[in-house]
């Protein structure tokens, strides 16, 4: 660990360097915000610094991205430390499980498995994955998508997995649109959410992100409303 002196003469800070931040930080005559936080408090702060990295990637900008990604690292950093002060768990620990997980959901690079496409390579993950979390059925493969992902996201992975595994719910495109058309429901919210769902299979059988396609549209109806507004008479 490296002392407050250490890190104010660095000239290039490194991994452990970020380490010992937190720790100071954290630690006895640190910083009182950091010190008072927990994993409740900051997780909002997670959710907001993924959203920037994900804007730094439509935006294009390297530079932007690399001061987010710094933020999104810090956060895992921040959250590794308060496990550690209860002797859970360090960073190291992460950094150990995160890649021997790597190693071995990959064994058509470090083993003698073999993938010919990106089909094959995520087919192969995906059986792995269910012996690590000893998944013997499909419906239980569908329950562990994250329930707080975004809606549209959570609704395409939901019909992916259901789909590719079990050939269950649309077959093509054109059947989850007319379905969209048609759904009816017992009440306005329901049988929108009805034409959403049918609308989120179409595009993950398009191998569309609705999510990310549904964001731009937003972005082109604000300049439109720009364009409007600027139109109209003072």
């Amino acid at each position: 660990m490296k002392n407050k002196q250490e890190l104010i003469n660095e000239k290039k800070h490194d991994f452990d360097s970020l380490r010992s931040v937190m720790a100071l930080l954290r630690g006895e005559g640190g910083c009182p915000w950091d010190r008072e936080q927990t994993h409740t408090s900051i997780r909002k702060c997670l959710i907001e610094e993924t959203y920037e990295v994900v804007e730094a990637i439509d935006m294009e900008d390297g530079l932007l991205l690399r001061e987010e990604l710094g933020d999104l690292l810090f956060q895992a950093v921040f959250h590794a430390r308060i496990e550690e002060e209860k002797g859970s768990f360090t960073i190291e620990d992460v950094v150990h499980d995160i890649t021997a997980k790597m190693i071995h959901r990959h064994p058509h690079v470090f083993a003698a498995g073999d993938a010919k496409n990106s089909d094959q390579v995520l087919q192969k993950w995906d059986e792995i994955k269910s012996q690590e979390k000893q998944i013997e059925s499909v419906a239980q493969s569908l329950r562990r998508v994250p329930p707080y992902l975004p809606a549209l996201l959570r609704a395409q992975k939901i019909q992916g997995k259901a789909r590719k595994k079990l050939d269950f719910g649309y077959t093509s495109c054109e059947d989850a649109l007319a379905a969209a058309m048609a759904a009816k429901g017992a009440d306005p919210a329901s049988e929108l959410a009805e034409k959403v769902f049918a609308l989120c299979a179409a595009a993950e059988i398009e191998g569309i992100d609705l999510e990310a396609a549904l964001s731009h549209r937003c972005d082109a109806f604000i300049d439109s409303a720009e364009t409007f507004e600027q139109s109209q008479p003072v």
